[in-house]
């Protein structure tokens, strides 16, 4: 394996961690809003997540940096042509982590529901944002023999990208559910595993629809495979969450959000951005990589660093792993 194929395997696995971490949150974030008859249920979903979401952002900030470092003309292409929506990220990553902090300053009903609502929207549109642009990403885009984006904003809102938002709302949102039936006690973890059944059914029409669109138009045997694997997860999801069986369901559930992302990448490689004008505009690992020093130098500092992040993180989910329930919410904290 060359460096720059290498590096590529790395960014997906950081794209796949992320997911696979922020993907319950949202879906939590989702679910405050409709699975929780009341103030002291809603808070119960927040502090779910309340401790560990923020340090999921770290594998998306990882994710576009090693991106920058190894495929800088990757990332210049990708952040100059998805320029909106991508600040329309920016923007809801922000006011979603204002949310999490500004909803508890003040103890007035109106402003906390305020929060409350934000933190619904914006876990509702950030999936489906990431979801139209991992389906452009892989489709392809219009890109000129120089690389450069000459599409317009309503190129990147056809039916491939838009089943794609959908269907990543719906993942997620099912992810979040087995989540929270997994760290709940009481009535609402009995919803949540009743959510995860209807959730899980719309996550397999919809992401089943675009995975099979996208291996149609892009697919081989490797993504096959990833594509079967996704396939098998979510029905082993469902069945261990019939049983009640939270922990495999959301490791189940888990693996099907690892499997669906890992057949987007290998069914984009070995091009990292394919063009839908010409071939030659086509960037690919190859042509789009940075040099063979700068990406040793990488690779060294990534050996480091890498477990050191992961046992620290996989230390913070250990100390906050216990259930939690409307009892646990103090009074002035509703």
């Amino acid at each position: 394996m060359s460096l720059p194929e290498l590096w590529f395997a790395v960014i997906a696995v950081l794209w796949i961690g992320y997911f696979f971490l922020e993907g319950f949150d949202f879906g939590v974030g989702v679910l405050s809003g409709w699975l929780a008859r009341d103030r002291p249920e809603r808070r119960v979903l927040i502090n779910t997540i309340g401790p560990v979401w923020d340090g999921n952002e770290v594998w998306l900030i990882t994710a576009a940096g090693a991106t920058f470092a190894a495929f800088p003309d990757w990332y210049a292409t990708l952040f100059s042509g998805f320029y909106l929506p991508l600040l329309a990220i920016v923007l809801c990553l922000i006011l979603r982590g204002v949310a999490f902090e500004y909803r508890a300053k003040r103890a007035d009903e109106r402003w906390q529901r305020r929060w409350e609502h934000t933190i619904v929207g914006t876990s509702l549109l950030l999936p489906f944002l990431w979801g139209v642009a991992f389906a452009n990403i892989v489709r392809g885009v219009p890109l000129d023999a120089d690389h450069e984006y000459v599409g317009s904003l309503l190129d990147l809102l056809g039916p491939h990208a838009l089943l794609g938002g959908v269907a990543a709302v719906a993942l997620f949102t099912f992810h979040g559910a087995v989540f929270t039936a997994l760290k709940t006690v009481g009535d609402i973890r009995v919803r949540a595993r009743r959510a995860a059944l209807w959730l899980g059914l719309a996550s397999g029409a919809l992401g089943g629809a675009f995975l099979l669109w996208t291996q149609a138009d892009r697919g081989d045997a490797g993504s096959a495979v990833a594509l079967a694997a996704a396939a098998l997860a979510l029905l082993a999801a469902l069945a261990a969450n019939a049983r009640g069986r939270e922990g495999w369901a959301f490791i189940w559930s888990g693996t099907v959000v690892v499997a669906g992302v890992a057949m987007l990448f290998l069914a984009l490689f070995p091009d990292v951005m394919p063009s839908s004008l010409a071939e030659q505009g086509t960037l690919t690992v190859e042509n789009a990589a940075s040099t063979p020093y700068t990406l040793r130098i990488m690779t060294w500092c990534a050996a480091a660093a890498t477990p050191v992040v992961v046992l620290y993180q996989a230390w913070t989910y250990w100390v906050f792993r216990k259930r939690i329930g409307t009892q646990h919410i103090a009074e002035s904290a509703h």
